[in-house]
């Protein structure tokens, strides 16, 4: 079974995400999501994981993947896989990273899964006229 996976955000990204990457790459193994919504606290979101964590094989390690460094999923995550050797928390999800993480797991051990997903989350974040060709205008005579 490949590196299992959990997604969690701030309301039902994490959810959305994981079925945009699936709309593009097929349906996904080993892999859950948690939302955290209003009331809740890093304890639930500790419960939360906890019992996903159960429905997956993480005999391959487990990669949290979450929306935003300090921010309670991140925390309770953290709490969840720092005692751990085969777990890590990766910030700023997005879908670049998602599709690169999913799509390199069943060749891909988990640290460098980690690896990917942040190469892939950062090269995934572009701006339109950054990326195209620059063009060098030669100065001539109409141009003076």
């Amino acid at each position: 079974m490949p590196v299992a996976i959990i997604i969690g955000t701030h309301g039902e990204a994490a959810r959305e995400l994981l079925k945009s990457a699936e709309m593009i790459i097929g349906k996904q193994d080993n892999v859950e999501f948690i939302t955290f919504i209003p009331g809740e606290n890093t304890d639930t979101l500790i419960t939360k994981y906890k019992e996903k964590l159960e429905k997956l094989d993480t005999s391959e390690g487990v990669i949290f993947m979450v929306d935003l460094f300090g921010g309670s999923p991140y925390n309770a995550s953290s709490q969840v896989a720092l005692p751990e050797e085969n777990m890590d928390v990766i910030t700023g999800v997005n879908i670049p990273m998602l599709l690169e993480t999913l799509s390199m797991r069943p060749a891909s051990k988990q640290k460098d899964l980690v690896e990917i997903a942040l190469t892939a989350g950062t090269g995934g974040v572009k701006s339109l006229k950054e990326s195209l060709p620059k063009i060098d205008k030669e100065i001539g005579e109409d141009d003076l």
